[in-house]
C-alpha cells in the first residue's frame, strides 16, 4: 500500500468514526420517536460499513493477490445468491459445478497472471458456448433457452463484470507506476460514495419518484443530488488518480450513472422474483448483490475507459 491509498483509506476511517459518533446521537435523542426505526438502519449500515472497510483495507495491504481474491470471493457469493432465486432444474446441477468451480475461478485466475486476452473473452465467448452445451448433454430440452440464458446473465454480471475491478490492478499507465491500486480504491469509493449519498439526498429532498414499481425509494432528488455530490468528490480526488480534474470528475460521472443503472436494474430482478433483499449477508444492507450491483455495471465501464484512454 502506497502513501495515496493509506490517505484515502484514513479519510473513509475517519468519515466512518464521525459518522458512528453522530448516529449514536441520534439514537438516544431519537428513542421512542417515529424516527427510531430509520437511526436504527442507518446505524446497522454504518457497522456494515465498518466490517467492509476493514476487509477491502486488509485486501489492499496485501496488494495485488489479496484484491483479486477478495473479489473473486464477492463474485461466488453473488453469484450464489443470482442463481438461488432463478429456476433451475436437477439436471442444471452439473452446469452449474462447471461455472462456480471452474469458470468464476479460471476467470480472477486469468487476472491473477495478467493474461488480459483470455480474460476479456473466457466468459462472454467460451463460457457462452459451453453453458447451454454443457445443459444439452444431460438430455433434458425442457425451457433450455431460458435456463442457459440465466445462467449465463448470471456469470455475466456477477463474475465477468465483477471482475473489472480487480483487473484495473494490472493496468500499466505512464507516470503511473505502482499505483494501479489507486485505480481500484478510486472506482469502489465513488461509485459506493454515490450509493449512500443518493440514498441520504432522498431520504432528505426526495419527493418525485424515478420508477416507483421497480424501486419506490429512488428519486430524482436523490438521483440529481447524489450523483452531483459524488461528480465533486471525484474531481477532488484526482490527485489519487492518472487524471486530471476535471477527468477525474468526468470519469466519476459516468461511472455513477452506470452504478444507477445497475441498482435499477437489479432492483427490477427482486420485483419480479418478489423478494426485498437478495439475503442477509450484510446487516443493514441485505445480501452481497445488494451491495455491489451498483460496482457490477460500473466497473467494465471504468476499466475499459481507462485502459482505452489512458492506458
Amino acid at each position: 500500500m502506497n502513501a495515496t491509498t493509506a490517505w484515502m483509506l484514513g479519510g473513509v476511517a475517519a468519515v466512518l468514526v464521525i459518522s458512528t459518533v453522530v448516529g449514536r446521537i441520534l439514537a438516544r435523542r431519537c428513542a421512542g420517536r417515529p424516527a427510531e426505526s430509520t437511526i436504527e438502519n442507518l446505524n446497522a449500515r454504518i457497522r456494515a460499513w465498518w466490517y467492509m472497510t476493514a476487509v477491502f483495507g486488509v485486501a489492499l495491504l496485501t496488494g495485488g493477490i489479496g484484491s483479486v481474491v477478495l473479489f473473486g470471493r464477492v463474485s461466488f457469493l453473488a453469484l450464489r445468491e443470482f442463481i438461488t432465486l432463478t429456476p433451475t432444474r436437477q439436471t442444471d446441477h452439473r452446469t452449474l459445478f462447471w461455472v462456480f468451480f471452474l469458470i468464476t475461478p479460471l476467470q480472477y485466475f486469468l487476472i491473477g497472471i495478467q493474461w488480459y486476452g483470455l480474460f476479456t473473452i473466457l466468459i462472454p465467448v467460451y463460457a457462452f458456448l459451453l453453458i447451454p452445451a454443457r445443459s444439452a448433454i444431460t438430455g433434458d430440452p425442457k425451457r433450455i433457452l431460458e435456463r442457459a440464458a440465466v445462467i449465463q446473465w448470471g456469470l455475466m454480471v456477477c463474475v465477468y463484470c465483477i471482475s473489472h475491478a480487480p483487473a484495473l490492478i494490472n493496468l500499466r499507465i505512464d507516470g503511473y507506476e505502482g499505483q494501479s491500486l489507486n485505480l481500484l480504491f478510486f472506482l469502489v469509493l465513488v461509485v459506493q460514495l454515490s450509493d449512500v449519498l443518493q440514498y441520504l439526498w432522498g431520504k432528505w429532498l426526495g419527493r418525485r419518484k424515478i420508477a416507483p414499481v421497480v424501486s419506490p425509494n429512488k428519486t430524482w432528488e436523490g438521483f440529481i443530488g447524489g450523483i452531483g455530490s459524488a461528480t465533486l468528490i471525484g474531481g477532488a480526488l484526482w490527485w489519487a488518480t492518472p487524471f486530471d480534474p476535471w477527468q477525474a470528475a468526468g470519469m466519476t460521472l459516468v461511472v455513477t450513472l452506470a452504478g444507477f443503472l445497475g441498482g435499477l436494474t437489479f432492483s427490477a430482478i427482486k420485483r419480479d422474483r418478489g423478494i426485498k433483499d437478495y439475503g442477509g449477508l450484510i446487516a443493514g444492507h441485505g445480501g452481497m448483490l445488494d451491495r455491489i450491483n451498483s460496482l457490477c455495471f460500473a466497473a467494465p465501464v471504468f476499466f475499459h475507459l481507462t485502459r482505452y484512454y489512458f492506458a
